[in-house]
């Protein structure tokens, strides 16, 4: 079965409006892409972004979202807010959100209750630590942090899941191809358990210092449908040499 492959792009805490320059310059370059294309920029630049690209083949989501539509949330942001600035996706449950605010599982399922509600699309991200690798429980680790954060009834239209190993983003390191194939093929397995055939469409994303010299070979892994990257989508050049791979794979 053809999957449509995903290089989604996340800009973390960069990014001004000048920035947007970036993603205009790969809207053009790439102006009929061989996959989909997605930048995930912080929600100062969701709007404008998605006005100056605006019929292109680039995507625009969110890199987070609150549980509920509205309320006394002081500084959050909720679903329905993302795909009124013009959102299509969003991220939730990074490593960095679960460490830096102590997000669970159950609060990541919960909010993707709330995207799909919005009519947004969830990636949904998983990963384990160093230690966790090194102690030999890394499939235990990713299939319970998927099943806890995923909301019953899941579909390809809806969910999005990114498996970023945690001691792989931002360091330079890479999970090898075996290391990526196998936690890949148990997040597949167990997808389909849950959720029958219709897991047979869901993406599944590696994410975790892909940049233009990795992507090609990471692309070619069994199951993997794409990336989630993060430096490297911030300039055109460099996210644009992935997109060209992963529309090659």
């Amino acid at each position: 079965m053809t999957i449509r492959k995903l290089a989604a792009g996340n800009w973390k805490m960069n990014g001004l409006t000048a920035d947007i320059a970036e993603v205009e310059k790969l809207a053009r370059a790439h102006p009929t892409p061989s996959c989909d294309v997605l930048i995930c920029p912080p929600a100062t630049l969701i709007a404008p972004m998605a006005q100056a690209i605006g019929t292109s083949a680039v995507a625009v989501g969110g890199q987070d979202c609150h549980a509920t539509d509205a309320g006394a949330h002081t500084g959050d942001i909720s679903a329905a807010m993302l795909r009124d600035a013009g959102a299509s996706h969003v991220i939730l449950g990074h490593s960095e959100r679960r460490t830096d605010h102590e997000e669970t599982d159950a609060a990541v399922r919960i909010k993707a209750h709330a995207a799909r509600a919005s009519g947004l699309v969830s990636i949904v991200c998983i990963g384990e630590t160093l230690a966790q690798r090194e102690a030999g429980v890394t499939l235990d680790v990713v299939t319970s942090q998927m099943d806890g954060s995923l909301p019953d009834g899941c579909t390809a239209a809806d969910t999005v899941v990114a498996y970023e190993p945690i001691w792989a983003i931002g360091t330079g390191k890479v999970a090898t191809m075996d290391q990526i194939a196998e936690v890949h093929a148990a997040m597949r397995a167990a997808l389909e358990a849950r959720f029958g055939a219709a897991a047979a469409d869901i993406r599944l994303l590696y994410g975790g210092s892909v940049k233009a010299d990795n992507a090609e070979q990471i692309f070619a892994v069994p199951d993997v449908d794409g990336a989630l990257v993060g430096g490297a989508s911030l300039k055109a050049a460099d996210f644009g040499a992935i997109v060209a791979a992963l529309g090659a794979a």
